[in-house]
């Protein structure tokens, strides 16, 4: 009797906003990328994100290398976004002296820590 194999579907779901997710979880098809591209295995992968199962990280890769060309268009999709908005809130009044502010906060903090 021939083992029957299924197909498994792959562990990515669009959320409302449009990003892509790893499994049930909060982690973006970016993140995962990114950290492949980076050099990162799936196992180190899986482990810097406890959300995430192997399988899933596997998977998540597998669908990348079989679909470069689609990710990289909708990655790039996202970076474009980003940009967007980054502009859209640094042309914002006050924006400059909020995040002045905040390095000087943070220098701070940084320098009382010693």
């Amino acid at each position: 009797m021939a083992t029957a194999i299924a197909a498994q579907p792959v562990p990515l779901s669009t959320d409302a906003d449009g990003v892509i997710r790893v499994g049930r979880t909060r982690v973006t098809l970016e993140t995962v990328v990114g950290a492949y591209e980076a050099g990162e295995s799936a196992e180190e992968i899986a482990a810097g994100f406890p959300s995430l199962s192997l399988a899933d990280v596997y998977d998540t890769i597998a669908y990348y290398l079989r679909h470069r060309g689609e990710v990289r268009s909708y990655l790039a999709e996202r970076q474009s976004e980003a940009s967007t908005i980054r502009r859209e809130i640094e042309s914002r009044p006050g924006y400059t002296d909020l995040r002045e502010r905040l390095i000087e906060r943070a220098r701070q903090r940084s320098g009382s820590a010693g």
